[in-house]
């Protein structure tokens, strides 16, 4: 990982040199065996061998109090919550995930070691490891995660490809994230099923390749909901849709499920159902959920007839 600008300014409050933090945190994200011919923490680069076909790349940015409320989850949920939430625009694409660096801010005083155990823990996971990053002082706590992965053989997945008379899927209920930020707030338990589902994401990297495989047209991780990610859908491709329902996970309620954003399920169009349930099916995934079709009209924007209003979470700038 690289220096921060005053290698003099410790970021915790206990008196330590920036290399031993370096050093600490190299261990930490460095614990899952390197490929061979790979070089990853410990030097001014990470080196990595060839991506196959298409490289993919994307980056995301995790903000403590903003991505994630500070007064009810612990520090090591945002560092998960972070990487994870970076792998999924992968899965949006098709991609196999190869590696991420991670850059850190914040101020004296926070518990680093806490931050990137959780980040480490998604990065292992969901098999892709942390090889490198940076770190520096800041007023307050936020991760920048860029992930790299590849499609072998192209064809990544685009958000323009969705065609009139497409079946509209999802791979899976939605809901859960919302509801358990909402149940978080009432007092459930962090271990709570839909508790942790908010505080620790998991990005659908398996049905995003199984998607491509079977010739998604398009496709996109629900990271701001169905109701703003879908619109965002058929702008890029010009078309409407009709849907004739939206599946929502048991104890959330159906405006969770439309706006809450961040369940990370992914939302495709097919020209061809059957293959693409079987495709999921030999490779042990759950069976995606039909919500509808695509239709020419790009006016044309339903949900069981009535208007399907354009409705999620949106960034602040």
């Amino acid at each position: 990982m690289n220096a921060p600008a005053d290698p003099t300014n410790p970021l915790r409050e206990l008196s330590q040199h920036e290399d031993d933090v370096l050093e600490r945190i190299g261990k930490i994200v460095s614990e899952r065996t390197v490929v061979r011919g790979e070089r990853h923490v410990g030097d001014d680069a990470a080196v990595l061998r060839p991506l196959v076909g298409e490289a993919i790349v994307s980056t995301d940015v995790a903000v403590w109090g903003i991505h994630l409320d500070a007064e009810l989850f612990p520090l090591r949920d945002l560092g998960f919550k972070a990487v994870a939430a970076a792998v999924s625009d992968l899965a949006a694409m098709g991609a196999r995930a190869r590696a991420l660096v991670m850059a850190v801010t914040a101020p004296a005083g926070t518990d680093l070691d806490e931050l990137h155990y959780g980040a480490a823990e998604a990065a292992q996971l969901t098999g892709c490891p942390i090889v490198g990053g940076d770190l520096s002082r800041g007023n307050q706590v936020s991760i920048a995660v860029t992930v790299l992965g590849e499609c072998p053989g192209g064809g990544a997945v685009l958000r323009s490809g969705a065609r009139a008379g497409d079946e509209l899927m999802v791979t899976g209920p939605l809901g859960a994230s919302s509801a358990g930020l909402r149940r978080r707030r009432e007092g459930f338990a962090l271990n709570d099923e839909l508790v942790l589902t908010h505080r620790r994401p998991w990005p659908r990297l398996r049905e995003g390749m199984a998607a491509r495989d079977a010739g998604a047209g398009a496709m996109m991780d629900l990271s701001d909901g169905l109701g703003l990610d879908l619109h965002r859908l058929a702008d890029a491709s010009q078309v409407g849709f009709e849907l004739d329902s939206i599946p929502v996970v048991e104890g959330a309620t159906l405006d969770e499920a439309t706006s809450g954003g961040e369940d990370y399920e992914l939302v495709f169009t097919t020209s061809d159902p059957g293959r693409l349930r079987m495709l999921f099916q030999d490779r042990g995934l759950r069976r995606p959920v039909s919500i509808g079709r695509i239709v020419a009209d790009p006016q044309r924007r339903l949900l069981a007839g009535e208007p399907f209003d354009r409705k999620g979470f949106e960034h602040e700038l």
